[in-house]
């Protein structure tokens, strides 16, 4: 066993010492060391209750003869850091939590890894570290929140950034505004809608490093405390089988992983997550992949933002299993991959009921024959952009108009509060990418502010940053090479026609060839936080100057 080197021989006793402690006994010392990295705060909605979840895990250890070692790590709201410099930290995060799993693992030298996360960069930066450390790992999460009520409709926080367009609109009242506040998000769990954190965490169950159900059970549910105990079980199974991540986490998982995404239109944040995850595996997965798995993936469940459903639909419509068993059916997975369960992912999915067809649509009839996500390219972004396509309604698909530049978030939001953004343009928001933030802040005060006015049927915003999950319209993302790196986003000027076609993939400046070399001769524009001293010294300073493209996931370049 790897924790052989602090719990054998007689040089090792100072380190038994040590372990007693903290109130180990002789027999506990002799079975596997079992490291439970729990993401539990106070702060964080998401994560109130994760003490809960690590109880109910180190229960599971214990009952499978192991020793349960809980340690926490940092846990960022993107909810609660949007629109403001704290969201500058949310991304960054991913690669601090991945560090600081690996430094308690092997540091202490643990034997196994049951990672409990629940929201946006948590996720991800646990399956880094699990990709990164290759021991036998599970991943259980908190779980989804319940949607909120609000005269007899499902509500959520999406509801709420919406509202505030819808205020500025003259649309709602400061009454109404504070009784949706105070009921869109009723209690414990990740955002009820198809953000990010539920989209990683589908991710998780589908790429095989999570339990069935891990997704979908509700955070409030006692089903999610059977799943974290089973957890902690299956763990010391692997460790007795000799079963680590990366004998789970494959190329055929990665694509299974993918296809499951497509199919529930995720958020586009996960493209930035599993190309970063794809990275630390050591697998080529490139943007190209991602759409080569979108155009073959048909659309088959519409949950908030994209349509009325949330979490707690789909978990009872049979979760990720239920919608393995569609794409198993139409034959678009690799079906002999493994999972955690000991399962193959053809046993998960045909563990399930067949789909009904309402909140998971049947293979055969989809709301569309496409994915939910698409990649594209073009001058402005020829690195590539990410676009949530389902969250996109027609008349939109395909757009011409006018740019409408701002550098940065807030200059964005002061130009749509004082007029300078009509119906029929197009928003470019840049200088919010990995480098030039620094952090790639999610826009979803901007792309709320525009669905709360209705104009998320008129006007298109582009970006360097990213998007939240709960972002919808003719978002595009992930704009690469971003303006900070000289991308050609750094030199379009008010009045520029965009054209974007959704369905042809592209994303194009419509400006002569001459026009741009002038332009390049002049200079770009130089007003990115980062130059103008935002970053600090700390952690920002360092991601700024280490941050990869968005096109590989925004991961730390290596040396």
């Amino acid at each position: 066993m790897k924790s052989d080197v602090v719990r054998l021989g007689v040089e090792r006793a100072a380190h038994r010492s040590l372990l007693y402690a903290t109130g180990l006994t002789a027999e506990e010392l002799e079975r596997p060391l079992i490291g439970v990295a729990n993401s539990y705060n106070a702060v964080v909605p998401g994560h109130i209750h994760l003490d809960r979840i690590g109880q109910a895990v180190r229960t599971g250890i214990s009952m499978a003869g192991g020793t349960p070692l809980e340690f926490n790590v940092v846990a960022v709201c993107d909810g609660i850091a949007m629109g403001h410099d704290g969201m500058r930290y949310s991304l960054p995060s991913r690669d601090l939590i991945a560090d600081s799993v690996e430094v308690m693992v092997q540091a202490h030298a643990l034997d196994g890894l049951v990672l409990v996360p629940n929201c946006d960069k948590v996720v991800p930066g646990m399956l880094m570290a699990a990709a990164r450390l290759n021991l036998p790992t599970v991943l259980v999460s908190g779980g989804p929140m319940l949607a909120g009520r609000h005269n007899g409709e499902a509500v959520d926080v999406k509801t709420l950034f919406e509202a505030a367009g819808a205020f500025r609109a003259g649309a709602l009242d400061k009454e109404q505004l504070a009784d949706l506040e105070r009921c869109a998000c009723p209690g414990a769990g990740s955002c009820s809608g198809l953000f990010t954190a539920n989209s990683m965490n589908c991710l998780a169950e589908a790429i095989g490093l999570a339990l069935p159900g891990n997704g979908t059970i509700p955070a409030v549910s006692a089903e999610r405390i059977r799943l974290a105990k089973h957890a902690g079980m299956r763990v010391m199974d692997l460790v007795r089988q000799g079963t680590t991540a990366l004998d789970i986490l494959t190329e055929d998982a990665m694509e299974n992983a993918i296809s499951v995404d497509m199919a529930i239109g995720g958020s586009t944040n996960t493209v930035l997550h599993m190309t970063a995850l794809a990275r630390e595996a050591g697998i080529d997965f490139p943007l190209d992949r991602f759409d080569a798995v979108s155009r073959r993936t048909p659309y088959l469940v519409r949950l908030s933002p994209s349509g009325s459903f949330h979490m707690e639909d789909l978990d009872n419509a049979g979760g990720i299993p239920a919608v393995l068993r569609e794409l198993h059916g139409a034959g678009l997975l690799h079906e002999d991959a493994m999972t955690v369960a000991g399962k193959t992912v053809r046993e998960v999915a045909m563990s399930a009921a067949a789909s009904n067809g309402e909140v998971i649509r049947r293979a055969e009839d989809p709301h569309r024959a496409d994915g939910g996500l698409r990649i594209l390219r073009g001058n402005l972004a020829e690195e590539g952009a990410v676009v949530k396509a389902s969250a996109v309604c027609p008349a939109m698909q395909k757009h011409r108009g006018p740019a409408r530049v701002f550098d940065g978030e807030e200059a964005a939001m002061n130009g749509l509060e004082t007029g300078l953004v009509s119906p029929g343009d197009v928003v470019v928001i840049r200088y919010e990418g990995p480098r030039g933030g620094p952090g790639m802040r999610e826009m979803l005060l901007p792309t709320a502010t525009l669905s709360g006015m209705g104009w998320d049927e008129s006007v298109a915003l582009i970006t360097d940053g990213r998007f939240s999950g709960a972002s919808r319209g003719a978002a595009i993302g992930h704009v690469s090479p971003e303006a900070a790196a000289d991308g050609l986003i750094a030199y379009v000027e008010d009045g520029d026609m965009i054209e974007i076609d959704i369905p042809g993939r592209t994303v194009l400046l419509d400006v002569g060839e001459d026009q741009l070399v002038e332009r390049h001769k002049r200079g770009r524009s130089r007003t990115s936080a980062h130059q103008a001293g935002t970053a600090g010294r700390g952690i920002l300073e360092r991601y700024a100057e280490l941050a990869g493209s968005a096109a590989e996931g925004a991961a730390l370049r290596r040396p």
